[in-house]
């Protein structure tokens, strides 16, 4: 007999959230209860210090609806989100937070937006309750930002409160900390995005595990993800191409110099512009071999088998 066919697969990252996880899981039930389809609630427990895995565990042996993954260590929120993708067997995959501030309630709407033809909805948090100095106004600047550079217009890439259709999900890579960019990267794959404003409530209990220094790290992935949506394929055309103007430039400005040590016998050894022809030559040639070596790394990540960036020490789920 096959396995039970999943519509709605929620996927939340856990770190440290013993107080929540009770009031989350009794508010996730009567919501998805209440829409009648077939759904699972997967707990990632992200190296959670205090007894969050041991609640998810009794959760997962009482309720057939609920799947425990327990990583060995904390590895962070995208990886935590990636491992929810690859466990999760829902048509719709929908992921939150785990520390209430995602209301449950919001889900029906972003439902029936995907079931409108979307292949991902995000979560708008338009009334934000959070510190505007450290969180909020980081924030906005970032998203800001983000949807200049990648073309995908967004208020709210921080918004952890979305839902994929899992054939979109499914394809997307990502490490670091790279589940904000999913809608961004999903362009590349021709995905079919929107965004909708969602409720946000002031946290209750526990503390914020994300500081102001975490815009500075969104910064340097969003240089990454230009690169993979503009370049990922093609790594030779951002190196090769940077490189052949300064190897030009550089060529252009030696052979000048060359010419007026031989034709008119000028002295060439101190001067400056000597140097600078030299090193642009040779940044030339280094970039347009970082893009060959580039083409190469390319082309066997797309023939071999990746590793995981986590490590699932146990999953636990109670049979139906």
């Amino acid at each position: 007999m096959g396995e039970k066919k999943i519509d709605i697969s929620v996927v939340i990252p856990i770190f440290d959230e013993e107080e929540n996880l009770p009031l989350l899981y009794e508010k996730l039930k009567k919501v998805l209860d209440s829409l009648g389809k077939e759904y699972e609630i997967i707990f990632v427990n992200d190296g959670s210090r205090d007894r969050s895995w041991e609640i998810i565990k009794e959760f997962a042996q009482k309720d057939s609806h609920v799947v425990g993954v327990n990583f060995r260590k904390n590895f962070g929120q995208t990886a935590a989100m990636s491992a929810g993708f690859e466990t999760a067997r829902g048509e719709v995959i929908i992921t939150m937070d785990g520390d209430l501030q995602n209301d449950p309630d919001d889900i029906p709407k972003l439902l029936e937006l995907i079931d409108q033809g979307y292949d991902i909805v995000s979560g708008w948090r338009k009334d934000r309750k959070d510190a505007f100095i450290s969180r909020t106004l980081p924030s906005r600047i970032a998203n800001w930002l983000i949807s200049k550079v990648t073309g995908v217009h967004l208020h709210d890439y921080g918004c952890s409160l979305k839902a994929y259709r899992a054939d979109v999900a499914k394809q997307l890579d990502f490490y670091g900390e790279m589940h904000r960019f999913l809608p961004a990267l999903s362009k590349s794959i021709g995905a079919k995005i929107t965004e909708i404003p969602v409720k946000h409530h002031p946290r209750i209990y526990g503390r914020s595990k994300y500081g102001i220094s975490r815009t500075f790290k969104v910064l340097l992935d969003l240089m990454l993800v230009k690169f993979l949506l503009d370049y990922r394929t093609k790594p030779l055309r951002v190196f090769g191409g940077t490189g052949a103007i300064l190897f030009l430039f550089g060529f252009v400005t030696l052979s000048y110099l060359v010419f007026i040590k031989v034709f008119f016998g000028q002295d060439i050894g101190n001067r400056p512009l000597l140097i600078f022809g030299t090193l642009f030559v040779l940044s030339g040639i280094q970039l347009v071999s970082t893009g060959i070596v580039a083409e190469l790394i390319t082309r066997t990540y797309y023939e071999s088998q990746g590793k995981r960036p986590y490590i699932i020490k146990e999953i636990v789920k109670k049979e139906s």
